[in-house]
Parts: C-alpha cells; sequence; structure tokens
C-alpha cells in the first residue's frame, strides 16, 4: 500500500491525456459575444449558449448596474431568512408569465433547481425514469433523491412504456425526467408521448427547458410552448445563464407546486439567494424576449442557414480524410460526430488556428466525440460562411 494517499492523481491525470480527455479552462479577454477575444486572438464564437445575444445588452448590464446601486453586490442570505427581495418576486412573476403557469420560484443556478425539485418530489420509496442523455444535474438530483432510478434509451418512448409497465406498480410516486433540448446533441425530446403516458401511469414530469427558453415557441416560452404541450401539469425546469443571459435557474408550474417548493426544496431553502445583480438582468432579458421576437426570427435564419451549408459539406465527403457525421438537430446547436477523440481534437485546433472557437466534446461528457457548434441570432452570415469554408478545408475539399 502507497504511504502517500494522493499519488494516484498523477497516474490519473496522465491516463486522461493519453485518452484526449484532459481538459482546461480557456480564458476569455473582455466581453463575450459572436466574436470574443482569446490570447490576442479574435475568434468568431461557436462554441456559447448566449443564443440570444444578451449577455453583452447593455440594457441587462444597466438593469445589473441600477441592482447593485439599490441593493448592493450580494443577497446576504437565503431567501426564507434575510435573503429575499422584491426583486426576487418581479422575476418569479415575469418568469410565470412568459410560462404561462401560475407561479414561478427563482434558484441560484439551474443544476440547484433541478436538485432542488427532484429531492423534493420523490424518495426513497419512489421511481425516477430519465433519458439517458439526461443533463448531470438530473441524473444528481435522482441519486440526491434516494429514489430508484433507471435510464430509458434516449428518446425512446417504447422503452419508457416497457419501463413504466414493469416497475410503476411497485413504487408510491414516479417523476419521467427528460431535457427539452439535448445540450451535447441538439435533439427534442418527444414532449406530447412522454406526457400521454405519464397520464396513463400516473407519473409525474419533469422538464429541462435550459436550452428552450427564450428559443422556441412563438413567445420564446420553450420547447413545452413549441410541442403544443403549454398548460398541462408539468415540472418545467430551466436555467437563467443561456439565452437569458444572466446566472441562475428556476422552476414553473401550479400554485401548489411552487408553494411547495419553497418549504421543501434543499437547494432553494439552504442557499444565498440570487444576486440583485443577476436577478435584474434576468428580468430585463425576460422583457426582451417578450417583446423582441426577431431576435428568435435572427437566430432560427442562422440556424437554417448553417444547417443546410453543413449538410451540403458533409455530402461531398465520402472520400474525405477527416470524416464528419451532422447528428439530428431541431435546434441551434450542431453537433458534427468524429471517429476519435484524438481526430476531434486536433479538427477544433484547425477551426481554431482559422480563427473560429468550436468546442471539442469527448466522453465522458458524451458516448461518442464530437465538434458541438452552437449559433447565435448575432452572427452574421460571412461568419457562417467562414464556418463552411473551415469545415471544407478540414474535410479535404479545398
Amino acid at each position: 500500500m502507497s504511504s502517500e494517499p494522493y499519488a494516484w492523481l498523477d497516474k490519473s491525470l496522465a491516463a486522461l491525456h493519453h485518452a484526449h480527455r484532459y481538459r482546461s479552462v480557456q480564458v476569455i479577454d473582455g466581453m463575450a459575444g459572436p466574436t470574443i477575444q482569446r490570447q490576442g486572438q479574435t475568434l468568431v464564437n461557436f462554441a456559447s449558449n448566449d443564443y440570444l445575444g444578451l449577455a453583452s445588452d447593455p440594457r441587462l448590464a444597466e438593469a445589473a448596474i441600477a441592482a447593485i446601486t439599490t441593493y448592493g453586490t450580494g443577497s446576504t442570505g437565503s431567501r426564507l431568512l434575510s435573503g429575499h427581495r422584491e426583486l426576487h418576486g418581479e422575476l418569479e412573476r415575469a418568469i410565470a408569465a412568459l410560462k404561462g403557469t401560475d407561479d414561478a420560484i427563482v434558484f441560484s443556478s439551474g443544476y440547484l433547481a433541478n436538485l432542488g425539485a427532484i429531492a423534493a418530489l420523490v424518495g426513497t420509496p419512489d421511481l425516477i425514469l430519465g433519458d439517458e442523455y439526461n443533463h448531470s444535474s438530473l441524473r444528481a438530483g435522482g441519486k440526491v433523491s434516494g429514489a430508484t432510478t433507471l435510464d430509458y434509451r434516449h428518446c425512446d418512448v417504447a422503452h419508457l412504456e416497457e419501463l413504466l409497465k414493469t416497475h410503476r406498480a411497485s413504487h408510491r410516486r414516479c417523476l419521467i425526467t427528460t431535457d427539452s433540448v439535448f445540450s451535447m446533441d441538439g435533439d427534442l425530446c418527444p414532449l406530447p408521448a412522454i406526457l400521454d403516458l405519464a397520464d396513463t401511469y400516473n407519473a409525474m414530469v419533469l422538464v429541462d427547458e435550459a436550452h428552450g427558453t427564450g428559443v422556441f415557441g412563438d413567445r420564446g416560452s420553450g420547447v413545452v410552448e413549441h410541442a403544443g404541450c403549454a398548460g398541462q401539469p408539468l415540472v418545467t425546469v430551466g436555467t437563467l445563464s443561456k439565452a437569458l443571459g444572466s446566472l441562475g435557474g428556476y422552476i414553473t408550474g401550479s400554485t401548489v407546486l411552487i408553494d411547495f417548493l419553497r418549504n421543501r426544496a434543499p437547494g432553494w431553502i439552504y442557499t444565498t439567494a440570487l444576486s440583485p445583480a443577476d436577478t435584474a438582468a434576468a428580468l430585463a432579458a425576460v422583457q426582451i424576449v417578450q417583446q423582441e421576437p426577431e431576435r428568435r426570427k435572427a437566430l432560427w435564419r442562422n440556424v437554417n442557414y448553417a444547417i443546410h451549408q453543413i449538410d451540403q459539406i458533409l455530402a461531398k465527403t465520402t472520400t474525405a480524410t477527416l470524416r464528419l457525421q451532422r447528428l439530428p438537430s431541431a435546434s441551434p446547436i450542431i453537433c458534427l460526430q468524429g471517429a476519435s477523440a484524438a481526430a476531434i481534437v486536433e479538427a477544433s485546433r484547425h477551426l481554431l488556428r482559422a480563427g473560429l472557437w468550436v468546442a471539442a466534446v469527448r466522453p465522458p461528457t458524451v458516448p461518442t466525440s464530437r465538434l458541438r457548434i452552437t449559433l447565435m441570432a448575432t452572427h452574421h452570415l460571412d461568419q457562417l460562411d467562414r464556418l463552411g469554408a473551415s469545415l471544407l478545408h478540414l474535410t479535404g475539399q479545398a
């Protein structure tokens, strides 16, 4: 037995390097947007979740500064003690209005919102059935809850029904969990079919709209609206840190659900309230989402343009040195799957040298390595053309 209890760390890091799975932070200089500054280089930013370009909108900054001037930099306590400000209530009412629900509750992060909701709704006698590609926070919530947790195959409603038939009757409550937009693939969950099964088997449904809010639906409400499921019994979770350009998380639903969570969700009860600046910035973003639908139109123009261009390029790569396959996507997240982690890392470096920041995503985050391209409403068509030209070169066609 080694006398040095931390000696295994060096070997573990070496193994990560060898498998091309080692990761490190990338420092950005200044404000993020469709272009960024990194180590003195200007890069077109295809690695951001800021889908509407609101994180650099001066109206959010102005709202945050005004909130700091009024309330200070920190909330100083949990919401049930000294941390509640009228701003928090305003934001919750605005989110509920956007979502078309009775009420909402704001958390200090989307991760905490998922943990808090799941831990409050189910426990040891209960069953959680989750999509195998669910976000880490949904999976962690299942572990924290103590409920029996089973995965169904990705977006496979037949497999979900099979698990319900086999296991539902043996448990007190059942919670079905799913992302609305799967963040590392870009596809959407089959929400109407999931809700039908939930009705048949007396199950609750929790849907994580982290990548759907502000992006989908005529009002920007999300995939629940887009799928025609607004008004149905649901626990909807989301984040303020993607299309809404701030930080924090939320849960929306019925009055009784939100009242219950205020009394039982540990991720809300036992943590400091969201800061005044983040709260005010998110509130400004929700208002912009409702007032400026043209932002979503610009985003979807870019999505459709990029997908058409990429598909044309990949159709010609049958003899290319680097073979990429576009995974099915119905969102601003476009993933190009490669043969290996090493190939994808090198592809990302090639694009970086061409002035494009595209993330290389590898196991264990995803089952197969891929380039993850995310689009923003504020990208210009000439920037999308640069991406297309670089992909042509990358695949040996130029």
